[in-house]
């Protein structure tokens, strides 16, 4: 099937934009590159220093024609997604043994989990983790001793940093290792239900309790189709996982046999080899199209529309808001996974999932197939399914049609014509909205506007009964100079309670909403940020704001802002506490939400 002409344009498109960073970028890898083995270049004592502490690896690790493998890893056992990871470093050691490789853990990298974090303090430094884990990643692999890398990652923060360091280590070769989801628990219906509940008063904390727990409840990914979720989407359709690895529940055999083939496929792809295959030549303008494909035809993650930038940036491939709105546009919504949906992840897997997607989008003439991955050339393979065969993972066509449509649908009959994710531009700035989970007559909301500085602001209100009427609730300084863009995630419950009251809502902010919202229409990352002197600071209650989502515009209506004075917020509070001291470097040099709110690229 010929690529669709949007395809082409918004690839062209890239490319010319990215002419110039991305010329850099491949000449700095290529002149990395052409040093060699990176052991080569260090004294005996560098070395010595390197292989100390590895026992029978030693003798292997002097030969310079024997692959090392370095392990990044985000594991802890406090994150249920990274808990699994802990023991994969034994694992991976005896398969590069097995298959005349060395593997060494190059060091690890915080995790944190903005489940935990969500409505908290620390959910400030939830964002700013990406760059940490971005530098993190990149100390552990500046020693110089690796021929491959292996990175151990999943959720929300952690999988965009670690790209971010694989892109500035590209001439080393690299896979990304799931853990992979959590069995199903409590339906996430059910749940949400729960928290509306709580939220009204209708049940008690110990009801929302038992939900929570029945719903996170073992080793894995959370099930539903957040962040965490996206980021192991991207990794497939960006050719940077084993094919079908992303959705195989922890302490599976098959689980184990996909982490022993990706490290028998690390070792492969070396420059020591014969199919050497940095990643470098897989980040380019095709995979990150392909990424943005599936994005859009999954009902991906919001906060994508923050990483992917950031991680494109690292490979010299400038992205910008209306390639994400342009791709929207044309790419179909295939798949209804919570939030867009009742199942979850297990659900869609099981219903063909990933492999299907794929290969339903090449036929549609949607993705780019002649794009370079860890696993080989063209994304073609990446329709196929691993089958576990005495113990090794080998490979069979996939079914290629959906085993459950009310889940997963093909590209000729979608659940929607386009993927949901449009952006919005106007008086207000630019921002966007994910309406795949949004009912059609709430893409247009009209409505006087309720100014807030904190969202703990508009649950008070909620609970005072202050909002009887439509209402465009604007929380600001929320971007990432102000507190470091937290989630808003906390407020989900109760602007889905004001809107099963019958009241048209909406939530315009320069802040994020967890990959886990979106019923109630929301203009997010509406940047510049107020704390940038950006427009929304400009705003009073009582305003009459409008969002339309079907013509991508954002405005205040009826008002001349350029007659006030900017809003002024009380920010000393956000400097302290939880560890926020140590960010303040970042407040101050933080980029535009649009551009990636990246700091170190």
């Amino acid at each position: 099937m010929a690529l669709h002409p949007t395809i082409t344009a918004v690839t062209d498109r890239i490319r010319a934009r990215s002419e110039g960073p991305r010329r850099k970028y491949l000449d700095t890898m290529a002149k990395a590159a052409a040093e060699g083995p990176r052991r080569a270049h260090l004294t005996c004592g560098n070395q010595a220093h390197a292989y100390a502490a590895m026992g029978t690896d030693k003798s292997a690790l002097t030969e310079a024609r024997t692959p090392n493998i370095g392990i990044i890893t985000a594991y802890n056992d406090m994150l249920s997604a990274h808990q699994p990871f802990e023991h994969f470093p034994d694992q991976i050691r005896a398969a590069a043994r097995a298959a005349g490789g060395t593997a060494q853990v190059a060091g690890g990298v915080p995790a944190m989990c903005d489940g935990v974090t969500q409505g908290q303090t620390g959910m400030e430094l939830s964002l700013f983790s990406r760059d940490v884990i971005a530098l993190a990643a990149g100390v552990g692999l500046s020693h110089n001793v690796f021929d491959a890398a292996l990175y151990l990652g999943v959720c929300d923060k952690i999988v965009p940093g670690l790209v971010m360091a694989a892109a500035t280590f590209g001439y080393i070769p690299s896979l990304f290792v799931p853990a992979g989801p959590m069995v199903s628990g409590l339906p996430n219906d059910e749940k949400a239900k729960v928290r509306q509940q709580f939220a009204t008063g209708e049940v008690g904390r110990d009801k929302l309790m038992e939900a929570e727990m029945a719903s996170y409840h073992g080793p894995g990914t959370c099930t539903f189709y957040g962040t965490a979720n996206t980021n192991q989407m991207l990794m497939e359709f960006m050719g940077l996982h084993l094919p079908g690895a992303s959705f195989v529940n922890p302490g599976t055999p098959l689980r184990d046999a996909l982490t022993t083939a990706a490290t028998e496929r690390a070792l492969q792809i070396t420059a020591l080899g014969n199919e050497y295959t940095p990643v470098s030549d897989i980040l380019d303008e095709k995979a990150f199209v392909n990424g943005l494909v599936g994005l859009m035809a999954t009902g991906g993650s919001t906060n994508l529309v923050i990483h992917l930038p950031a991680m494109a940036r690292a490979a010299g491939v400038i992205l910008d808001l209306q390639d994400f709105s342009d791709l929207s546009e044309i790419t179909p919504l295939m798949a209804k996974v919570y939030p867009n949906g009742l199942a979850d992840v297990n659900h869609f897997h099981a219903a063909g999932g990933l492999g299907f997607m794929i290969g339903d989008l090449l036929n549609a003439g949607l993705l780019h197939d002649d794009t370079k991955t860890a696993a080989g050339s063209g994304l073609e393979r990446y329709t196929q399914d691993p089958k576990l065969v005495d113990g090794r993972v080998t490979y069979a066509p996939g079914e290629g049609k959906s085993l459950n449509e009310k889940i997963l649908r093909p590209a000729s009959n979608p659940f929607h014509a386009h993927g949901g994710l449009t952006q919005l531009s106007g008086n207000l700035g630019r921002g966007v909205i994910k309406t795949s989970a949004v009912a059609e007559e709430r893409h247009i909301i009209e409505a006087p506007a309720r100014i807030f500085h904190t969202q703990e602001a508009v649950k008070d209100a909620f609970k005072a009964g202050d909002f009887t009427a439509d209402t465009v609730i604007v929380v600001r300084f929320q971007g990432p100079k102000s507190n470091g863009m937290p989630e808003l995630h906390s407020l989900t419950p109760t602007l889905a309670v004001l809107q099963d009251r019958g009241l048209k809502v909406a939530l315009v902010t320069d802040g994020r909403m967890s990959g886990a919202s979106g019923k109630v229409p929301s203009a997010i990352h509406v940047c510049p940020e107020a704390a940038d002197n950006g427009p929304i600071g400009l705003l009073q209650d009582g305003d009459i704001v409008r969002l339309d989502a079907t013509k991508g515009t954002l405005d205040v209506l009826g008002v001349d802002l350029g007659t006030r004075t900017p809003a002024q917020a009380d920010l000393t509070g956000n400097g302290t506490g939880v560890g926020r001291e140590l960010f303040e470097a970042f407040r101050q040099n933080v980029g535009l939400a649009a551009d990636g709110a990246g700091v170190v690229i």
